[in-house]
């Protein structure tokens, strides 16, 4: 089962996250039983910011003429960048890298098997198998293969996503897998049997909506379930039930109902304790946590806690992160602080908390890891990855050695009940991905596997700059650049952000990147050089960086962002015509203000699946629950600072703007395709040059398989070549 450590962060689903991988190539008069969740707005007229939008009719999301008007475009951006042999080039390098053999297969304990899910060129849609701790040492090991979702694809007709796998801690031997067709959130959970390799006659099953399952017994389940009457204004699940083996979903006992204004609720159970626990997410930040006991079917709300903290359970521990600095007891504690306290205590009255770390400037918690002796902080210094260990006994502090010093850190517990083992991954934006095997009570690091080089990582420098921001605060980012780069402001330049949700943007490697830009040249020589920004508004620098670009104070991220854009033509790196901006989702936000506030400085533009029309973007699909980011444009004093930032509305047919590429998904039903649409109905109408391209599958991430996440990269990158590279 899902290790419990409850917060909002296990509605993570519900984020706008970045996307630097879009979409695919399927055409979009192509219908797929997906069709049914796409929700199309009711109200076909409208009046915004004191104007009728012509283009509301955009919104329907499979109307035939909605999407003849898709095919349209799409035809155009494949004839203009799809055909040349720099696109087939990088496509296929994209794709070798995708279908690689050499990738890292990272795995999962479960019991004594070690599980992963895996895709290359033969297995498309991927295979969900298994091996021992011995095996997956091997260079080559030998796999169990559970379930071939190209096989039950073509058994069943559909084009199933995995979405996951939540097993039965007990014995192991029952999971539920989450399928979504085509990628969107939205899921269907089915029983599957590990000895079997089957799914159960009979077993769970949980209809298509965005939810999901817990475990509780082998007969017992908390069930979720985004049903017509039983969601949220955003979408989601708005109660939490006991479903009974054997018994009609209909008929599961609700034990929690959230407001249906609220964002999302969710549920989980841990067996040390015997206890469930609740999570109602009033908004993306502000929650309320609840204990469940499921042989009393009690349930009690965690007393004495601010709505607005990451708060979840850990055994018998209340693991708490304020996101303002909060009084108790006579103590302050900082915003971003990790906190612990003894629950059963805690629910006593007896409110002793530990503090595990405190943020200093240049210090933020990126995540947290527990094992069965040992708490591990990962934390972000001026955001690079230092680990940090403590004792769970006292919570004392504890020597490692043998952890790498440079690079970017993640690291997730091999068995937090039976082990002090962590898995170790290890990589940078020249440093191929690696996994170790860190025991943390002897400090011994094994390493088990790695990627290949896929470009020539030597060749390439990376540089931390600050630049700053019209308020004087001073903006990281990193610059990945060919060693014998001249500063003679002739650069094709790709600067990356997101800048929102306290999302931090760490150095990664990436093969794409580095054979699609960085290793590509112009005619004369110059190689792409890649940034990437840390702004406002992400989590870098903990809660008080992303509430300072929080609803009025958004437009700090869209200052930041084009601080540093100022600062690479400053240095002499790149210049306008050279400097292309590249963002997806909440990230599409920031370069289509890029776009709109800021078209002097950019030489080419990339927005995927992005949110643009402010005005609209609570009213469509799960939009409602990032009023807490951004605002709620129907209230007239919230209104007057979003339409700041809504490019949409910004928009001036009678500007001159830099080129621009619109990529988004028919199937994501997160952030609707329709802002794109819109957006480029306007770009198209004013004739301004800009491309458009929409996949009918992906979801919210844009692509059911390998061959359309390249196909899709290599649109960009094409763009991106065409566009600053000549």
């Amino acid at each position: 089962m899902k290790k419990i450590a409850l917060s909002v962060l296990t509605l993570s689903v519900l984020t706008a996250c970045h996307s630097t991988q879009p979409l695919n190539t399927t055409k979009p008069n192509q219908k797929t039983a997906q069709e049914n969740i796409m929700t199309t707005p009711k109200t076909q007229t409208a009046t915004i910011a004191n104007q009728t939008d012509p283009h509301l009719w955009l919104e329907e999301v499979t109307g035939e003429k909605q999407l003849a008007w898709v095919k349209a475009h799409n035809d155009k951006a494949d004839q203009a960048l799809a055909t040349t042999p720099r696109f087939r080039d990088i496509e296929q390098s994209i794709l070798k890298i995708l279908n690689s053999n050499e990738k890292i297969p990272y795995v999962g304990k479960r019991g004594e098997f070690y599980y992963n899910f895996w895709t290359d060129d033969k297995h498309k849609h991927g295979i969900w198998r298994r091996t021992t701790l011995a095996e997956f040492k091997k260079p080559n090991p030998k796999w169990e293969v559970l379930l071939d979702l190209d096989e039950l694809n073509a058994k069943e007709g559909e084009n199933w996503v995995w979405h996951g796998a939540d097993c039965l801690e007990s014995d192991y031997n029952k999971c539920i897998i989450s399928l979504s067709r085509g990628g969107a959130d939205a899921d269907v959970s089915r029983e599957f049997d590990l000895t079997t390799k089957s799914f159960v006659k009979e077993g769970f099953y949980r209809p298509e909506a965005k939810g999901g399952t817990s475990w509780i017994d082998e007969n017992l389940l908390y069930l979720t379930n985004a049903s017509e009457h039983e969601q949220t204004n955003s979408g989601y699940a708005n109660t939490v039930k006991l479903w009974k083996r054997g018994t009609p979903i209909e008929s599961a006992k609700t034990i929690y109902t959230a407001n249906k204004s609220h964002t999302a609720v969710s549920a989980g159970f841990d067996e040390t304790t015997g206890l469930g626990y609740v999570v109602d997410a009033i908004d993306f930040y502000n929650t309320k946590l609840f204990i469940h006991n499921p042989k009393t079917n009690t349930l009690d709300e965690v007393k004495d806690l601010p709505l607005l903290m990451d708060k979840g359970v850990y055994k018998e521990f209340l693991t708490l992160s304020p996101k303002e600095d909060w009084t108790i007891g006579g103590k302050t504690y900082k915003a971003g602080s990790y906190l612990v306290a003894n629950l059963n205590d805690w629910q006593n009255g007896k409110q002793n908390i530990t503090v595990l770390f405190e943020p200093t400037d240049s210090t933020s918690l990126e995540n947290v890891s527990w094992t069965k002796n040992y708490v591990v902080l990962n934390v972000l210094d001026d955001v690079k990855s230092v680990l940090k260990v403590l004792s769970i006994k006292d919570f004392s502090s504890v020597a490692v050695k043998g952890l790498p010093q440079n690079g970017k850190l993640d690291v997730s517990a091999v068995d937090d009940k039976t082990s002090d083992e962590l898995w170790l991954t290890v990589s940078g934006f020249t440093t191929p991905v690696s996994l170790h095997l860190f025991d943390v009570k002897n400090s011994t690091l094994t390493k088990l596997k790695s990627t290949p080089s896929f470009f020539k990582e030597e060749d390439f420098v990376v540089e931390q700059h600050f630049a700053t921001s019209l308020d004087g605060t001073k903006v990281p980012y990193f610059l990945v650049h060919h060693k014998d780069m001249k500063k003679d402001g002739d650069n094709p330049t790709l600067l990356y952000g997101y800048g929102g949700f306290e999302v931090s943007l760490t150095p990664s490697y990436s093969g794409g990147v580095g054979n699609a830009w960085l290793s590509k040249t112009t005619k004369n020589g110059k190689h792409g050089v890649y940034v990437l920004a840390n702004i406002r508004g992400g989590g870098e620098y903990g809660p008080a960086w992303h509430q300072a670009a929080l609803k009025d104070k958004r437009h700090k991220a869209y200052e930041d962002f084009s601080a540093v854009a100022k600062d690479l033509i400053a240095k002499n790196i790149t210049s306008p015509k050279r400097l292309g901006v590249q963002g997806g989702s909440n990230g599409g936000l920031l370069t289509g203000n890029m776009l709109t506030q800021y078209p002097d400085l950019f030489g080419a533009v990339v927005i995927q699946v992005p949110l643009l029309d402010m005005s609209r973007y609570h009213k469509l699909l799960a939009g409602a629950s990032w009023v807490a980011e951004y605002g709620d444009p129907d209230k007239a004093d919230e209104w007057a600072y979003i339409k700041s930032f809504s490019p949409y509305h910004l928009f001036d047919d009678k500007k001159a703007y830099p080129p621009v590429l619109l990529t988004t998904s028919t199937r994501d039903d997160r952030v609707h395709p329709a802002h794109a649409r819109k957006m480029m109905a306007k770009l198209s109408e004013a004739g301004k040059v800009a491309y458009y391209y929409e996949n009918i599958e992906g979801g919210h991430g844009g692509a059911a398989n390998n061959e359309q996440r390249a196909y899709m990269s290599a649109l960009a990158y094409e763009f991106l070549w065409q566009t600053l590279g000549q």
